[in-house]
Formats: structure tokens, C-alpha cells, sequence
């Protein structure tokens, strides 16, 4: 492969540092006259030869502890196996491409110089060889280093496979430089990006790679090329080319030592080309120089991968602002998330709220400035998802009545922090037309929404209906005894029929931010004294709320139990695992029947029911065993129902006449919208249900035909590669690589700490974005706060034992305290005593299913998991919003054990 090839060809031939030859070759840089020997050619010599067969011998298991002897095999395989005829002519091409004479041999990794893995100085390169058979033996030691001890370590360090392919080897004209070096576009040290970093030295670059000579050092200022300091290195040799294989020494003159080895010209000549070469790549890049007769040369050019992991880099200032927060979101997507899970969100979340656009009658031009926005409604950092919050402004702004929208908006989400009025102000979905037209625009959208906020529970209903006909095709198939391209197929028209059909629904969620907020607007107005958590609970649907249904069933489950001491006491000494069997067995056919009953109604409703990489009960109902042992003592978390009624007496007492009839009007809106809100919910977690067994069957599909190494690999892949592995857009050979890597990864970025709200400036994982934002490792400090403030849901004071859980498991009765829910959640609600959440908001599902069972709860407690630890005694006041450490756990926190039955008093 020359200059001249294919793009396509070098992108799958050339390895890391040909490719970024051809391109910088392509951009219109001086580069030396150089070629490739192509991954190909050696898949084809290994293959011809039987050396692969050898190779994949020696790289089974036990390669990484025994690297040292599987690399001096594997030098000496390849050093002895003969080359075939078409290997050789290979070989010959590219020496005379690269013009003969004195030439470098380079290696080229495929995965080499890339943006997750430079593999930096793991492969060998060769200086001034010369002559055709001293270019082959050379070829052979490239090959070679693909699999040295280094090579084999690094790869085992970072959870890489052994063997990738090989590696590809440049064949590139040596440069009789009279100065080399290497030029960083960012501050590889300092992590910034307004900085040049130049280091050179006399002769060839050789002695400052290997680190023989002290090279000198400029810092130039990255806009004006201005140096901004130096640093004359004690160069006292230099590397030239000899009359054989690698490099003469000679020593430097004191006068040149002492004297910067670049001059105003050649910094000018780097500064330009360090400005082109970022422009071009988009990325700061590490590039390799050489300076003959007063022409910059550019040897090879790689990203700066360090960068990015350096504190202390500077922002870009006029780069686009933007708030991620996972306030709200964390309710369905917690903790590290896969790449299929958040990509398949991602691109749901841009048909829905595309489609809600158009159901407001947004055309035109202004709907495809909707379609910029919408795909970018979630964030994912370092495997966790957030709402990147500006576009959910943007969102509200489709309906009328903004700034009474945006305020509930941010009540609703839990946001730990309101943007200030003048942004919210600032934040258009689209560019407002002026004048006449702009104003019938306006007027159209909003007879619309008030079409849709009139008659939305009748569309909930016609929804719901039309939900369930179209799901009861997909509900009762076995995906996995299908071919996996129906399987995929059939997995589109889910997408069509379930999914994108739900645009229209969110009309609901507007009529909900509409609804609250005017009754808030009125509680202020005419109740101006009433308790924090009134709204909430006036707002809060009435008993027959959907979402509360698996709580109630779980209660009629353990009453079933709990009246048969038989299988009671089986229950609780069989492992969760072995108890569906051990019931059969032993012939309680009731029991077993009541919990398929359950699976068959609740089973796509489990914790992180949305995360497609865990298993719902169908697949796994060890779960509900669980939640059902925790069930079985008849002393429950106090309180239960206590508190539901005191909403109304509350109206009893201080409203009355026009004014409570125009209030009941708004609170019966507002009822009946979280109600249907709950039933869509529960639509959604199906649809989610059905297309999480299609993926997992595809998974399974592709694992078979050797796509993927194992059948959940297919959760490190994203949306877009699993309909190209089936639509004919990407390889199935480039798959399992891909798995692995992100899996590696995805493992590195469940140890960070992640912030619960952050801004970036610029591309969030450039300029020192997210080390500013606080990710880093290890567990968050305490202060020893004793009392913590939320935001009150439902009365109720509560003394007793916290139990601190990421799992809706072992309350026991306690306090139930956990960093978020999902409604995977609500079945362990009538376990607990109380309920606080760090991060939620008083609309949350959990939230309102608690307030139905009358549970005193508490959320949007700000470090609470981090200030509170299990067994500690709290007092929890669920109308003041207060929660209160009295006294620390017995054991120092260690442990989670089941805490005592608390004590429950009812709020004055």
C-alpha cells in the first residue's frame, strides 16, 4: 500500500501509524516517501505457512504469566518460518516505493496509536537499513514485536487479547535531518490544550526517543505560536545515519550544546503545522519531526491519549456550556450503564420527543431544528447517563406556559439547581419566526396543546388500548427458537408500533407539569401556610395507582405464605435461587401458582427494569424471593396508610366555597394525569420488557455465528452496530474486539466517583471537563452532619435503624435509605418504615406509590448514603423534610444487618 491506495484499504490494512501516514499524506503535509506492508500479508504468510495454527498454540491460555517465553517462541517462529513467493514480491514492492537506499522500518499495530490505546513504544522500529534482505530480516522482527514480552504484558494489563491480528510494517525513506524532534499540541504534562510542547535535538530523533540525549525544550502559546518558555537540554551527542543498520554517535560541540537547536523560523514551521494538524485530526496529536535543508518533514502523527486524564487543563472559554444531571434519569438508569442499554435510550428518547414536536403541528424548518436537539437529550459520561439539561428546557418550551412549565420542570427532575431566568429565557426549541406569522404559529401550537390538555385521558385511553393489542403479538414469542434476522425484524417493528408511536403521550407529561404547577400556584395564593409536602400529597393519585399494584400483590403473596407454616419456613432456610423448585417439590401448588401469577404480571418489573443488561423476574425470579422473605413478618414498617387522608382533611380545614371547587377541578387534573402517568409507566416497562428479550436473543444469535465471543457480549456493542451486523453496514469480524474493549473500559469507569450535576465547556472529555466536574476514584468524604434537610413528600415521624441499600432488598422494617429508585423498587415499600432518597424528586414513581401506602418519605436529601451508614438510628420527619442521625450503628457501620421494628408517631 502506497500514498496512492484506497482509503478503505489502509483503514483495514495499515495499521495505527499507516494510517495516520496516509492521512497526513492525504492533508497535504511533507511526509518522507514511504509504503506499507499490509496486515494482509502477514494473515497470508501465517496462513500459507501454518504459522497461524502455531501461534494460536502458544497464545491459548496462560499467555499473559508466561509472556516472556511465548514472545522468544514466537520471535524465533517467525524469524525461521520461510516466506512464500507472493510475501517476498510484497516486501520487494515496498522498498522500492519507498525509493530504495536507506530506508526506516516501522512497525503498525492495528489497534496502534489509537484513542483508547496508543500501545506507545510496544512495537520495534528499525533506522537507516538498507539493501532488500536486510529489509526483509527487519520485516520479520516487526511481525515479531506484535507479539513481544512488552507488547504481550500491555496487552494483558488493559484485559486485551493476545493476538489482533498482527501488525503491519511501514517501509519509509530516511530523512538526513539536521534537527528532530517531537511537537505536542496540548501540554501532555500541565493536560493543556493552549499549549505547544516542542522537544528537539541535533541529528536524527533516535537519541531523544530512547532518552539517550537531553534534548531542549520550548512551550509556544497554541494561538499565537509565541514562546512561552525554554529549556536548552545538555545535548551532548547526537544520532546520524551510519554506513550499516541503526545509528552513529558523535559528540555535539560545546557551542551547539549550548545554544537552543531550533531557530525563529523552524518554530514558526512547527507552530503552523502543529495548528493544521489539529484542525485536521480534530484532536491535539503527538507528532514526529525532522528538519533537512529547511524543510519540516512530519514522520508519523498519533492523539494525545494522556490528555485527557490530566487535571488542570485549561477550558475553552468560548466553548458550548452545557449541565449534565442525573437528577430523575438516575430512577431508571443507575450506576454504570451499557452501551446497548444507554444507545437504545438515547435513540428512543429522540423518536418520542421528535414525534411530540410534530404532534404540536411543529413543520418545516423549525422541526428539523428540533431534530439537532432531540437525539441529544441524555449524555453518557463514563458509562453512567445524565440529562443533558439545556435540551430539556428546550423540550417544556414546546407547550405553552413556560415559565410556570420550567419551574415544576425542575421540582419534577429533582434538579439540585435552578438555571437562573435569564438562561431559561435564552432556551428556544427552535429559532422563533418574527412578526405576524411567528404570532399565528404560536397561536396554532397552543390551540393544539390545549385540544391535546383537554381531551388527554381520553387519548391515554385510546393509547393504552391500541398499547396492548399491538404488544400481545410480541409478549408470547420465544425469540430465541427464531432466526436472528426475524428476530431483528421483528425487533424494528417493535420500535415502530411501541415505541415511536408514543410521541403524541407526552402531551401527558406536559399536562402534568401544567396541572402541578397550577396547583402549586394556588396552594401559594390561597393556602399560603400549608406544610411543604402538602402540594404533593394533594397532587398524589388515589389508591388504585398502577405502579402500586406489584406492592399489593407482593402483601396478598406473603399473606398466602405466611398462612401455610410449612412452606413458610422453607422459605425462609432455601436459598432464593432453589425456592421456586423446592415449593413445587414439596407440593405447595397454591404458592407456586400465586408466583407465576405474579411473574406473569409483574415479571418485566424489577429493579433497573430499563437497563437491558439485567434480568427481570421472567429470567430470573430469584429476586422476588427476596422481596418475598422480607415480606413475611406481620410487624411492618410502621405507619402504613396513616397519613393518606391528611391532604383532604387539611382542604377540610382551610378552603371552602368557589375557591375549593375551582382548587378540586385542578387537583383532579392533576390526579388523573400521574395516574394515567403510572399506567403509560407500566406500558413503557413492557415495551422495554419485550425489546430487552429481542436484544438478548440477538446477543445469543451473534455469539452463535462466532460474531461475539459470549451472547451478553452484545451489551458493549451500541443500537447502531447491532442493526449493522444485521443490515449489512458493519462486519461481524469487528465486533468481538469492540466487546472487549468496552468492557475493559466500561469496568475502569464503575470505580469513578461520579458528580450528581456537572458543566463542561467545549467537548466534555477534552480541556480538563470532567477532572474540574469531580469524577475521580475512591469513596466521597463525610462531614459528621447529624441533620439532613429534603424535600418533604409524606408526613410521619419514624425513629429507627437505617438500612443503606443500592437493592430494594433486607429492609426488614427499617428505614429504607438508598441514592435512588426505579419502580423496580415499590414492591419492597411495605418492608419499610420510611423512605428517604438522595436523589429523586416528590413525582418519582416510588415517591408516589409511598405517599399511597402512606410511608413518611423524604427525598432530594443531599448526601445522604454518604453521611448515614446502615444500623445508625434515625429520626425521619416526613413533613418537615428532616433527617436526623441520633445515634451511629453499633458496629461501625460494617455490616447491614436486619435493624429492629422502629418506633412510628404520628405527625401533630
Amino acid at each position: 500500500m502506497s500514498p496512492s491506495s484506497e482509503e478503505s484499504l489502509i483503514a483495514r490494512c495499515a495499521g495505527g501509524k499507516g494510517r495516520n501516514l496516509h492521512a497526513l499524506t492525504a492533508a497535504g503535509f511533507q511526509v518522507p516517501d514511504w509504503s506499507v506492508i499490509g496486515l494482509d500479508v502477514f494473515a497470508g504468510f501465517s496462513r500459507n505457512s501454518g504459522l497461524d495454527e502455531r501461534l494460536a498454540r502458544l497464545l491459548a491460555d496462560g499467555w499473559d504469566t508466561a509472556a516472556g517465553r511465548v514472545a522468544a517462541e514466537i520471535a524465533a517462529l517467525v524469524g525461521a518460518t520461510p516466506l512464500d513467493e507472493r510475501t517476498a514480491s510484497a516486501i520487494a514492492l515496498a522498498y522500492r516505493q519507498a525509493g530504495g537506499g536507506l530506508v526506516a522500518v516501522r512497525s503498525s499495530g492495528r489497534e496502534e496509536d489509537g484513542t483508547e490505546h496508543s500501545f506507545a513504544g510496544q512495537f520495534d522500529s528499525f533506522l537507516n537499513v538498507s539493501g532488500l534482505d536486510e529489509v526483509t530480516a527487519h520485516v520479520r522482527r516487526c511481525w515479531a514485536s506484535g507479539f513481544s514480552e512488552r507488547s504481550l504484558r500491555y496487552r494483558a494489563q488493559r484485559g486485551l487479547p493476545p493476538d489482533t491480528g498482527g501488525v503491519a510494517v511501514i517501509v519509509q525513506r530516511m530523512v538526513p535531518a539536521e534537527r528532530s524532534g517531537v511537537l505536542f499540541t496540548a501540554d501532555p504534562t500541565a493536560g493543556r490544550t493552549d499549549r505547544h510542547v516542542v522537544s528537539a535535538v541535533h541529528g536524527l530523533g533516535e537519541g531523544l526517543v530512547s532518552g539517550a540525549v537531553d534534548a531542549d525544550t520550548v512551550v509556544l502559546d497554541a494561538t499565537t505560536g509565541e514562546p512561552l518558555s525554554t529549556v536548552i537540554g545538555d545535548k551532548q551527542e547526537r544520532y546520524d545515519a551510519g554506513t550499516g543498520p541503526g545509528c552513529t554517535v558523535s559528540p555535539v560541540t560545546d557551542e551547539d550544546r549550548e545554544a537552543l537547536s531550533l531557530t525563529a523560523d523552524d518554530l514558526a514551521l512547527l507552530h503552523a503545522a502543529g495548528v493544521r494538524a489539529t484542525a485536521h485530526y480534530g484532536a491535539p496529536q503527538d507528532i514526529e519531526w525532522a528538519i533537512a535543508d529547511g524543510t519540516l518533514w512530519l514522520l508519523q502523527s498519533r492523539p494525545v491519549t494522556s490528555l485527557g486524564d490530566r487535571p488542570g487543563t485549561a477550558p475553552e472559554p468560548e466553548g458550548e456550556l452545557r449541565i449534565w444531571d442525573n437528577s430523575n434519569i438516575i430512577e431508571s438508569f443507575s450506576g454504570v450503564v451499557s452501551p446497548l442499554t444507554y444507545s437504545f435510550a438515547a435513540d428512543t428518547y429522540a423518536k418520542v420527543y421528535e414525534s411530540y414536536a410534530r404532534a404540536l403541528g411543529v413543520r418545516g424548518e423549525q422541526l428539523r431544528e428540533v431534530q439537532e436537539w432531540t437525539p441529544h437529550l441524555l449524555g453518557y459520561v463514563h458509562g453512567r447517563v445524565y440529562y443533558n439539561l439545556y435540551h430539556w428546557y428546550r423540550m417544556v418550551r414546546l407547550a405553552p406556559l413556560y415559565p410556570l412549565n420550567r419551574r415544576v420542570l425542575e421540582k419534577s427532575l429533582g434538579v439540585a439547581e435552578n438555571i437562573s431566568d435569564e438562561t431559561a429565557d435564552a432556551l428556544h426549541p427552535f429559532t422563533p419566526r418574527p412578526g405576524l406569522r411567528g404570532r399565528i404559529a404560536r397561536l396554532a401550537r397552543t390551540a393544539v396543546f390545549a385540544r391535546r390538555f383537554l381531551t388527554i385521558g381520553k387519548s391515554v385511553e385510546t393509547f393504552h388500548r391500541d398499547f396492548y393489542r399491538a404488544y400481545e403479538v410480541f409478549n408470547h414469542v420465544d425469540y430465541d427458537a427464531l432466526p436472528g434476522d426475524e428476530t431483528y425484524r421483528r425487533f424494528r417493528r417493535l420500535q415502530k408500533e411501541l415505541i415511536e408511536k408514543w410521541g403524541p403521550m407526552q402531551a401527558l407529561d406536559a399536562t402534568i407539569l401544567l396541572s402541578v404547577g397550577l396547583l402549586a400556584l394556588l396552594t401559594r395564593r390561597w393556602l399560603p401556610d400549608a406544610p411543604e409536602w402538602f402540594t404533593w400529597a394533594a397532587a398524589a393519585p388515589g389508591g388504585d395507582v398502577e405502579s402500586a399494584e406489584p406492592a399489593w400483590a407482593l402483601a396478598e403473596l406473603a399473606t398466602k405464605v405466611r398462612a401455610d407454616d410449612e412452606a413458610r419456613h422453607l422459605l425462609e432456610h432455601t436459598p432464593d435461587a432453589d425456592a421456586y423448585q423446592a415449593l413445587a417439590e414439596a407440593g405447595h401448588t397454591g404458592i407456586v401458582a400465586a408466583v407465576d401469577a405474579y411473574v406473569a404480571s409483574y415479571g418485566y418489573r424489577s429493579p433497573d427494569e430499563l437497563k437491558l443488561e439485567v434480568p427481570d423476574l421472567y429470567e430470573n425470579p430469584a429476586g422476588l424471593f427476596t422481596l418475598l422473605r422480607d415480606a413475611l413478618p406481620e410487624t411492618r414498617g410502621g405507619g402504613a396508610g396513616e397519613h393518606r387522608g391528611e391532604a383532604d382533611a387539611y382542604l377540610d380545614r382551610h378552603l371552602r366555597g368557589p375557591r375549593r371547587w375551582v382548587y378540586e377541578r385542578v387537583r383532579r387534573k392533576a390526579r388523573a394525569a400521574l395516574t394515567d402517568r403510572e399506567r403509560l409507566r407500566f406500558c413503557r416497562t413492557r415495551a422495554f420488557g419485550a425489546a430487552k428479550r429481542m436484544l438478548r436473543a440477538l446477543g445469543r444469535d451473534l455469539a452463535h455465528a462466532g460474531a461475539l465471543t459470549a451472547w451478553d457480549d452484545v451489551f458493549m456493542l451500541r443500537l447502531e452496530e447491532v442493526r449493522g451486523a444485521y443490515e449489512g453496514m458493519i462486519a461481524h469480524t469487528e465486533l468481538k474486539d469492540l466487546a472487549v474493549l468496552r468492557r475493559t473500559r466500561l469496568a475502569a469507569d464503575a470505580a469513578l466517583h461520579a458528580p450528581a450535576r456537572f458543566t463542561t465547556r467545549g467537548a466534555p472529555y477534552w480541556s480538563g471537563n470532567l477532572e474540574r466536574a469531580g469524577w475521580g476514584s475512591g469513596p466521597a468524604a463525610r462531614s459528621g452532619a447529624r441533620e439532613l434537610r429534603g424535600t418533604p413528600c409524606c408526613p410521619g415521624v419514624v425513629e429507627g435503624p437505617a438500612v443503606v441499600t443500592d437493592t430494594p432488598r433486607d429492609i426488614g422494617g427499617g428505614i429504607l435509605l438508598t441514592y435512588r429508585t426505579d419502580p423496580g423498587w415499590v414492591a419492597a415499600l411495605p418492608s419499610a418504615a420510611a423512605l428517604v432518597i438522595e436523589r429523586g424528586s416528590p413525582l418519582t414513581h416510588v415517591a408516589v406509590v409511598a405517599r399511597e401506602l402512606g410511608i413518611p418519605t423524604v427525598v432530594q436529601v443531599r448526601n445522604a448514603t454518604t453521611e448515614i451508614r446502615t444500623g445508625s438510628l434515625l429520626r425521619v420527619d416526613g413533613a418537615a423534610g428532616t433527617v436526623t442521625v441520633l445515634a451511629g450503628p453499633p458496629d461501625g457501620g460494617a455490616s447491614a444487618a436486619t435493624p429492629d421494628t422502629p418506633r412510628t408517631e404520628t405527625h401533630p
